[in-house]
């Protein structure tokens, strides 16, 4: 663990890539292959691989337990200190590392001690087994593998405090930001790939794509050390990257990109990628964590296809109208689905979903991302035609009578909660405006404008791929709190929580981090502190007169806020001097703007 500490320490030091690579190469070729493995792994920020589901479920206030007790630092000494540090690792390191004086009343340092510091170091709880053995990076995965298995807090810290017993200052900061999923060295796993590739000679495509396959940058580590690269086969569900869109202002700056385009609703929904095999169905986020769960009802829309299948959509709350058309609803109502692991029929019912399928990855037992869009169209729309034998669980959802979605002038089937995403073809602008006011009339947030000729590139945002949507609204706001920023903002009181006016008080229904810039963060940090009326620790409530403008894409009931509503991707347009809290706007312009989004509904 030192020798991969020293190394991070090294990378973290340096904002140059081809640097970083370099230090990452001349560690791993430095190691046996067991141990490069294990240590692609943890230089990609995780302490197992990507396709695993095992987690350690290890929370921050474990950790700060166990630190404090090793290290023999207060609470408030560690609170301090990570004010200064603003990262959990470092402080663990700091904590652990430190010697402490004779008469500070706190044990020496374990990490290196001489003298009569070793002495007694010596005969703190896990000193002498730091000094009689070092801790390798596999004996530290052995450790991450006990703490996930182990049932509940107690049996965790067992052996969260002897790794870290075990571990000097320094290579406790990197366990800790391993633990913690918080690396932060400047390292992403791209980069790891870029080392593999020049420690063990193989190209950066095949490095890429055997990873990509395989889900596990150790396993690739060892195809690559032994030449065998071109062996990856694809891992079924494991989540592959999401391609992502780029933003476009107009319909105009669109068509620069390319002459024809494939046009899509834009959807606020879940973006999910499903895999299909064996009659097994799953569902994978963006964060490519598994939300199959939360919708019980979409795996039988699935199950029955004839091959093995990676597919790329979205989940949407859908309301189905009497004369069998049905729509999107608002993330709002979506959003009552996500995060449950039981989800009753009386929800179901509530909130039916469907999934809005628009890209495949896999299709039998080839993997499609190099073929360009125009090729995956058909091969999607193959797949679906196919026949398939589905046998459905018993849900009080389940609906077997096919309802439709109107898109321009055609009607597209939406058949057991599954939808082929509608799409027409565009190349002017006067028609790519038609089709956005038709989108936001239909309640979905805008269009997306794809390439015909792209391929999928997952994890990459290009131009192959546009996104075109406008704000919602905008709202002036009084800022009522405040919140000590993370990382390079751990210095500055960067999240605003702020209100709006209900008569004559303030009601909170929000709260943003970005859009001020660095400047202008700095100098209203002087000004909340200069006007703090109850000072919380990390949250200061402040004197309600800096009236701001915010952005959002939509709008939500919640009793998170006492407004009763909150504002989805709220982002800071500018500050208001020229308005004061008087001229903020009012929870009735809320609830106006809550009506607009809703068609009217409340």
């Amino acid at each position: 663990m030192r020798r991969f500490a020293e190394a991070c320490e090294s990378i973290a030091a340096t904002t140059k890539t081809l640097l970083k690579v370099g230090i990452v190469a001349e560690y791993l070729a430095s190691r046996t292959v067991e141990e490069a493995s294990v240590s692609a792994v943890f230089l990609s920020g995780k302490p197992f691989p990507a396709w695993e589901e095992t987690t350690l479920q290890v929370g921050g206030r474990l950790l700060w337990r166990v630190v404090s007790e090793l290290s023999g630092w207060s609470d408030a000494e560690l609170t301090a200190e990570y004010r200064k540090l603003g990262d959990v690792g470092a402080v663990a390191g700091e904590a652990l590392a430190a010697t402490r004086p004779l008469n500070s009343g706190r044990e020496p340092s374990f990490a290196e001690p001489t003298g009569e510091d070793a002495r007694r170091s010596i005969e703190r709880p896990g000193a002498g087994a730091a000094m009689r053995d070092q801790l390798g990076v596999v004996e530290a995965e052995g450790f991450f593998r006990k703490i996930a298995a182990a049932r509940g807090p107690a049996a965790k810290t067992v052996f969260v405090r002897e790794l870290l017993s075990r571990a000097t200052g320094l290579e406790a900061k990197y366990l800790v930001k391993i633990m913690t999923g918080d690396l932060r060295i400047g390292l992403k796993e791209s980069l790891v790939e870029e080392a593999i590739a020049r420690a063990y000679g193989g190209t950066l495509p095949e490095v890429q794509r055997a990873n990509m396959l395989v889900g596990d940058i150790g396993e690739t580590l060892r195809l690559a050390a032994r030449g065998a690269l071109g062996e990856a086969h694809m891992r079924m569900f494991h989540p592959l990257g999401f391609m992502l869109a780029s933003p476009v202002e107009s319909a105009e700056e669109a068509l620069r990109y390319f002459e024809e385009a494939s046009i899509e609703d834009k959807y606020d929904g879940v973006r999910a990628q499903a895999h299909i095999s064996g009659g097994e169905v799953r569902f994978f986020s963006r964060t490519r964590d598994e939300i199959t769960e939360s919708f019980p009802e979409l795996p039988d829309a699935l199950a029955g296809l004839a091959k093995d299948a990676i597919l790329d959509g979205e989940i949407l709350a859908w309301s189905y109208s009497e004369d069998g058309a049905g729509r999107a609803l608002p993330f709002s109502a979506l959003q009552q689905r996500l995060g449950r692991k039981k989800v009753s029929a009386e929800l179901m019912r509530r909130v039916p979903v469907v999934y809005m399928v628009f890209d495949v990855l896999y299709a039998g037992d080839e993997l499609v991302l190099a073929k360009p869009l125009r090729e995956r169209m058909r091969i999607l729309d193959e797949f679906l035609a196919e026949e398939r034998i589905i046998h459905h669980r018993v849900t009080e959802t389940q609906r077997t009578a096919q309802v439709s979605l109107t898109f321009g002038e055609d009607e597209w089937a939406v058949v057991d909660h599954l939808i082929r995403a509608p799409s027409t073809l565009s190349s002017t602008p006067e028609e790519l405006e038609g089709l956005f006011t038709a989108a936001q009339a239909r309640g979905n947030e805008g269009l997306m404008i794809k390439d015909l000729a792209s391929t999928y590139t997952p994890g990459r945002r290009g131009k192959s791929w546009l996104k075109m949507k406008r704000e919602l609204a905008t709202l002036d706001v009084v800022v009522t709190a405040v919140e000590w920023g993370h990382g390079k903002r751990i210095k500055v009181l960067s999240d605003y929580t702020f209100a709006v006016r209900d008569g004559d008080r303030l009601v909170n229904i929000g709260k943003a981090y970005s859009g001020l810039t660095d400047v202008e963060i700095v100098e209203m940090t002087s000004w909340f502190l200069e006007h703090t009326v109850d000072d919380q620790g990390f949250r200061r409530e402040v004197e309600p007169k800096i009236v701001l403008e915010v952005a959002f894409n939509n709008m939500m009931k919640s009793d998170r806020h006492e407004s009763g509503y909150a504002l989805r991707f709220p982002r800071i347009v500018r500050l208001r001097p020229d308005k004061s809290p008087e001229d903020a706007d009012t929870i009735e312009r809320a609830g106006e703007i809550f009506q607009q989004q809703n068609g009217g509904k409340t």
